[in-house]
């Protein structure tokens, strides 16, 4: 019997995490006791915007890139967040105070429009301040699945560009995410590889995607894509360490016959690939991927902003 996929968010279970304290709205509750209402927009409609943040060694990391991209992503949909970004990085450094969260902890950072008078997706329906929720847990990637490799199968979902819905928006509505998510737990495989509207290669349903050729490190372009705060990383160390880097469009030919083949995220780090679609990456976890990661590392420790 084949292993069950294990994606990229797959994490070592870590029993501090049964009671740890969620913010919502400024309160701490009890992870079983944290809730938001059903008329809330984000139940209701996934009318919101959210981050993912990690801690370590008593700090955050990327911190300012982090809330810019929310505050950013709130303007784009008209919701005021009625929090100054000090205001919310200090309820965040609160939550984590409390517990004492320094380090090894994973952060979801969610802010929805509020409550509704009657599930409507129109705003004017809204009558309370946008709903903030902040959850952290202990979270450590599963070793094995870095060591192994992950397997992408490419799916039928195809990321939508800003005259459907902007991929830079890191909105609540994942669903084509989700659908990609699906298709690729049923093929086997523990990640979607996503394409544009073009053919050509754009992202995974939940990481940033790259691949190795030729000593270049190439990804695609923003266009269909989320900003990835790792992804814009992984470029900025290649770029500070003369690593040829190159955002462009490129095809599955191209991902098939690659050298090395990685994904990114915030709670990872970089991933190795192992195969996409059945055909072997040749060099799982090779020389590139290795240096990027080291100096990937290097760059988080410059990064944080320590918790007070």
């Amino acid at each position: 019997m084949e292993d069950e996929p294990h994606g990229v968010h797959d994490f070592v279970y870590d029993p501090r995490n049964a009671n740890v304290l969620i913010s919502v709205n400024g309160e701490l509750k009890h992870r079983d006791e944290a809730t938001v209402s059903v008329f809330d927009s984000g139940y209701l409609l996934g009318d919101g915007v959210w981050e993912g943040l990690r801690v370590k060694n008593g700090g955050v990391a990327f911190l300012d890139e982090h809330l810019k991209r929310l505050y950013a992503g709130a303007k784009t949909i008209d919701m005021d967040i009625g929090l100054s970004k000090e205001d919310l990085t200090q309820r965040l450094f609160d939550c984590l105070k409390a517990q004492d969260m320094n380090d090894g902890v994973h952060i979801r950072l969610m802010v929805t429009r509020g409550i509704k008078k009657t599930p409507y997706q129109g705003p004017r329906f809204t009558i309370t301040k946008p709903t903030i929720v902040i959850i952290p847990e202990y979270k450590a990637p599963v070793p094995e699945v870095i060591e192994k490799g992950l397997s992408l199968f490419t799916v039928h979902i195809r990321r939508t560009g800003p005259a459907e819905q902007d991929q830079k928006l890191n909105s609540h509505s994942k669903l084509n995410c989700i659908l990609a998510c699906i298709q690729a737990d049923k093929a086997g495989a523990d990640e979607g590889l996503m394409l544009d509207a073009d053919g050509f290669v754009a992202t995974c349903n939940s990481t940033h995607f790259f691949i190795v050729r030729d000593g270049e490190v190439w990804t695609s372009p923003p266009d269909y894509c989320l900003g990835g705060i790792t992804r814009g990383n992984i470029i900025r160390v290649c770029e500070e360490a003369g690593i040829t880097v190159r955002e462009k469009r490129f095809s599955l030919f191209d991902v098939y016959s690659a050298d090395e083949a990685f994904v990114t995220g915030t709670f990872a780090g970089v991933t190795p690939v192992r195969e996409v679609d059945g055909r072997t990456i040749e060099h799982v976890g090779g020389p590139m991927a290795k240096r990027i990661t080291g100096l990937y590392q290097d760059l988080v420790a410059r990064s944080l902003t320590p918790i007070k």
